[in-house]
């Protein structure tokens, strides 16, 4: 039988503390949104910029939607559901960060749809899409 510290990984460890965070906060507003903006300080580079203008376009095109942290990343949700995540390429050592949208976005299209995105800079153009995007998930 493994031991107590074999049983899981510091990673998994860690991701057990930030859902059992997530949970405690479900209910202060203010408590989730200063947790993804201690997320958001936590990241460096383009990942950091990139987190502050999505959460700087969610609160100016969708401003009903309520910051939380969703497995540790930055996410924001309507009526507790999860609607958008933002999740930096540093947290997982890949190339591209990620902007993703649950089942809860009413992203549709037909039969099938695209539901995450991957984000390496964020331009004009790039921000206007991510603007039509939010505008559209939660219409």
């Amino acid at each position: 039988m493994a031991g107590k510290d074999e049983s899981f990984t510091p990673e998994e460890r860690k991701a057990m503390r930030e859902r059992a965070k997530e949970l405690k906060n479900q209910n202060d507003k203010a408590a989730a949104e200063a947790d993804v903006m201690s997320k958001i300080a936590e990241m460096s580079g383009t990942d950091k910029a990139m987190a502050q203008k999505i959460q700087e376009l969610v609160k100016n095109h969708a401003p009903d939607l309520d910051a939380k942290t969703w497995y540790g990343m930055p996410a924001y949700a309507k009526d507790g559901k999860t609607i958008l995540f933002f999740q930096s390429a540093g947290k997982f050592k890949v190339r591209y960060a990620t902007l993703g949208f649950s089942e809860n976005a009413k992203l549709d299209q037909g039969q099938m749809w695209p539901n995450a995105y991957a984000l390496t800079s964020i331009d004009a153009a790039t921000e206007k899409e991510i603007i039509r995007l939010i505008k559209l998930a939660v219409s």
